[in-house]
């Protein structure tokens, strides 16, 4: 299961080519098969240094992280930021995930009477 979710990544990231923002899941591979971001990638917190070489990522590339409660991202971001990636945020948990990435964004309407 680890690695049909691991190619599963890989495909997606392939065929995001040139993509400048990545959401990726640091939680276990179970952890994201119960629920996770649409289209976030799934790399364990204890993975991530040697998995991110193989994805097409730029290391000036948008990287967002996340997990259960924001440890192991934060852990992962530290990881990632002693490989040189630059534009590092950690999302927290996968609720907070959730609401920063899925909401959709409404714009402020001004009140044209006032």
């Amino acid at each position: 299961m680890k690695k049909f979710l691991f190619f599963a990544t890989l495909l997606s990231v392939m065929s995001c080519v040139g993509a400048k923002e990545v959401v990726i899941d640091v939680r276990t591979a179970a952890e994201y098969v119960e629920g996770h971001v649409a289209g976030s990638l799934n790399i364990e917190h204890t993975e991530i240094a040697k998995e991110i070489s193989k994805l097409a990522i730029g290391k000036d590339d948008k990287i967002i992280l996340y997990c259960r409660s924001g440890r192991r991202s934060s852990i992962a971001l530290e990881t990632l930021k002693n490989l040189g990636y630059s534009k590092l945020e950690n999302y927290g948990g996968l609720e907070e995930a959730r609401r920063r990435l899925e909401s959709p964004v409404t714009p402020k309407v001004e009140d044209a009477g006032q």
